[in-house]
């Protein structure tokens, strides 16, 4: 039987992995510009670290991880970046000698969750966190960058989702808040939200359900479980974002999947995913590092899905053109087709030599399926001549080049 790749996973294959590159490069310019500073975590960590900062009752917690054990020991594949991140920040002291530390991070995440379109077991994100302050005005920022990474990518018809949680003790209040609310509705939820009123009230606001969906989604509350101090932060964020004519919609039901958000959450959503709507989300989430470290440290953050992206990203793969293709018809001839395709190489041009003893005719059909721009034929009247015939292969063309020229001719071709 053939072995496949696991499910809920899949190859990037060389005809899509262009698309990959250009997304991270893309995306680490934009955070260069917004002095965002790259950061690179295991892809496992302590199990402690996730139950600890995500929740026990988040279905992350209680149903995605990926356990590994060793021993004694219990690790888990990092089901999302940011607990990575702020454990990384704790342990190595990042926050000493600045009041603020901008860091991103691009890498693979695991959720052991029903694979479906966009939604895989090994999936990849564009991330950042802002560790150090509790101002608006970075809240404000974390939506701009990601609305300018959004245009970076080509992307449109995306809207951002906006509330707030407020502060811990705001959270509190609107948790009880929205558990009495509830109650009144509980013999029309589902068997688990009915579960989840007693566990973790807000994740029936993340129930799939459709009459759970119609129940919370009449819910109203003007956000009367805001302090005056979350209220006024609110406010401000809000009116940030419409100074950048960024398209939102303020809706109180969005809370986010894990236990360590409070104060402004915000979601990124696109009308072509379908019912898996969300590109990205992120926002505040100043109690993660109480509950790590019992210090109280500022913190917001976003992360992006990269395949939900490449759903709705005009950006399409095309292949890298190959500059130069050496033939070679003889043993002198391919000893010094050798000696001169390491020379172009080393000048910074791409270039590739055929190794098989077919004929001449199957060696130029191999080399216009590679796609190369020219080909360097080297064969006993080259070598008397000491002369390369150059084959143009988009203009069927050909011209004769002495051996010292290949080089000069290749850069002046591809600039």
């Amino acid at each position: 039987m053939l072995l496949q790749v696991p499910r809920g996973t899949k190859d990037i294959l060389p005809q899509e992995i262009t698309t990959w590159q250009e997304f991270e490069v893309k995306s680490r310019q934009v955070f260069c510009l917004y002095n965002y500073f790259e950061i690179r975590t295991p892809i496992f960590e302590n199990i402690a670290l996730f139950k600890r900062s995500l929740g026990d009752s988040t279905d992350i917690v209680q149903k995605q991880m990926f356990v590994i054990k060793q021993g004694k020991d219990k690790f888990v594949l990092r089901p999302e970046g940011t607990a990575s991140i702020a454990r990384a920040y704790l342990e190595n002291n990042l926050g000493f000698g600045t009041k603020l530390r901008k860091l991103f991070y691009i890498g693979p995440m695991f959720r052991a969750e029903r694979p479906q379109k966009g939604r895989l077991r090994q999936f990849h994100h564009i991330g950042a966190e802002a560790i150090g302050l509790s101002s608006h005005n970075l809240d404000i920022e974390l939506i701009e960058i990601s609305d300018y990474l959004l245009q970076t990518l080509g992307i449109s018809k995306y809207k951002f989702i906006i509330n707030s949680l407020g502060c811990h003790n705001d959270k509190l209040k609107f948790g009880i808040l929205l558990k009495k609310t509830l109650l009144k509705h509980k013999k029309n939820l589902c068997g688990e939200c009915k579960l989840r009123l007693s566990r973790n009230v807000f994740r029936v606001l993340d129930c799939k359900n459709e009459e759970c969906r119609k129940i919370t989604n009449a819910l109203k509350f003007d956000h009367s479980y805001l302090c005056d101090d979350c209220k006024t932060h609110f406010d401000k964020v809000l009116e940030g974002v419409n100074k950048f004519n960024i398209d939102y919609e303020v809706r109180e039901q969005l809370v986010r999947g894990l236990d360590y958000y409070s104060g402004v959450v915000f979601e990124i959503i696109h009308p072509e995913l379908g019912a898996q709507d969300a590109l990205g989300a992120g926002g505040r989430y100043d109690h993660l590092f109480k509950e790590l470290s019992n210090k109280e440290i500022g913190a917001a953050g976003f992360a992006f899905g990269m395949e939900r992206l490449m759903l709705v990203s005009p950006m399409k793969s095309s292949p890298k053109q190959l500059s130069g293709y050496i033939i070679t018809l003889g043993r002198e001839a391919t000893d010094r087709g050798l000696d001169m395709l390491r020379e172009i190489r080393r000048a910074g041009i791409s270039c590739d030599f055929n190794y098989s003893d077919s004929s001449l005719k199957s060696k130029l059909k191999e080399a216009n399926k590679l796609g190369a721009r020219f080909v360097i034929l080297i064969g006993e009247d080259e070598i008397n001549k000491k002369r390369v015939t150059i084959r143009y292969m988009e203009e069927s063309k050909q011209e004769e080049i002495e051996f010292e020229g290949v080089v000069n001719f290749l850069k002046e071709a591809i600039n």
